[in-house]
């Protein structure tokens, strides 16, 4: 099945008000002035004017780690990730106890791959967020990059533990459940996370996917839907849906959004198997081997890959090469391309 979006949208830095400033120089009540007009700003999503307020506030400040703190808030969501990452780092350079800097800069290397700074930092404070659910689903996303599942499983468990309508929480061990093929629970998992918050937009692509297994694409329309309309630019759901709608027979809606997923993201090796989907079903099958060939190149585990390529080599008339590539998939566990093998090849 399409790909998951690996880390939950619900992003929880952390904002800090004024602290430890004795606002006993003039500059100084000036600068915590400053601070509380861009917090107010961050609130209403207003995040270039924070920024603008931030600036003020450090140029009567230079030393406000506070204002750096939330200035990399703003900036993150910006999506101007190095911007941010500079800001918390300025900020426990000033303050080296300033645990929600830590945390934050946590964030924006996980999001940069930095995994080892990642780990680093939630190490740093792990005996002061170890009693946050949110902390725990940070540690997990860490421990599944570098695919320790099964201490990211027991992370995600803890995280419940503690908070037992956490939504991210129940999204991402939906994710891992899904990954191990135990759909069902999967599917339990992220109709809890979006009961508790309807907005929760990986569980709505997720949950578009265990739909898409059971074949009830017009319910898995609603859910993928629903995602993109929360997150447009996300190339994972925008590819999601292309292929919920190729099964829908829609291929004109379906090949839009999968290009428009491509542009965002050119090494997603699923759109390219969707867009192999999609010549095949115009009759296309030169067109259809080349997109699935890159497909393969780039990720030969994508789901029902080989099933679709052994479609391919048939429209080309070429069955002995079909044949091969269902045992393929049939060696790696592809139901698809299993039932096309044992009905065309003998």
């Amino acid at each position: 099945m399409n790909r998951f979006d690996p880390k939950s949208a619900l992003l929880m830095l952390f904002l800090t008000a004024l602290a430890g400033l004795s606002c006993s120089k003039k500059s100084d009540g000036e600068a915590a002035d400053f601070l509380l007009r861009g917090n107010l700003q961050l609130q209403k999503k207003e995040y270039r004017k924070a920024v603008a307020y931030f600036n003020e506030a450090i140029e009567k400040k230079s030393d406000f780690a506070d204002a750096y703190n939330n200035r990399g808030l703003a900036q993150y969501r910006l999506g101007q990730r190095e911007n941010a990452l500079a800001d918390f780092s300025k900020a426990i350079d000033i303050d080296p106890d300033f645990w929600a800097a830590y945390l934050n800069r946590a964030e924006v290397r996980l999001d940069l791959n930095d995994l080892s700074g990642c780990q680093q930092d939630l190490e740093r404070i792990q005996a002061v967020y170890n009693d946050s659910s949110f902390y725990h689903v940070r540690v997990a996303d860490v421990q599944s990059r570098q695919n320790n599942l099964s201490a990211a499983q027991a992370s995600l468990e803890k995280a419940l533990r503690l908070k037992p309508d956490n939504a991210e929480a129940l999204t991402n061990r939906g994710t891992l459940l899904f990954n191990q093929k135990a759909y069902a629970e999967a599917g339990q998992d992220f109709r809890k996370a979006l009961t508790i918050n309807p907005r929760q937009d990986a569980a709505l692509n997720n949950l578009s996917l265990v739909v898409s297994r059971q074949r009830r694409f017009s319910e898995a329309l609603d859910y993928s839907s629903r995602a993109v309309s929360l997150q447009p630019t996300n190339p994972v759901y925008l590819n999601n849906k292309g292929y919920i709608l190729l099964m829908l027979n829609r291929p004109a809606e379906a090949v839009s959004l999968i290009r428009q997923s491509l542009k965002l993201d050119e090494e997603n090796a699923w759109a390219y198997r969707n867009l192999g989907i999609y010549h095949l079903s115009q009759k296309q099958p030169d067109e259809a081997l080349r997109q699935l060939q890159k497909s393969e190149k780039l990720d030969p585990s994508v789901d029902e890959l080989y099933a679709w390529l052994g479609n391919a080599w048939l429209a080309k008339g070429n069955p002995s090469s079909a044949c091969r590539d269902w045992s393929r998939g049939e060696s790696l566990g592809d139901s698809l391309a299993t039932v096309l093998k044992d009905k065309n090849c003998r």
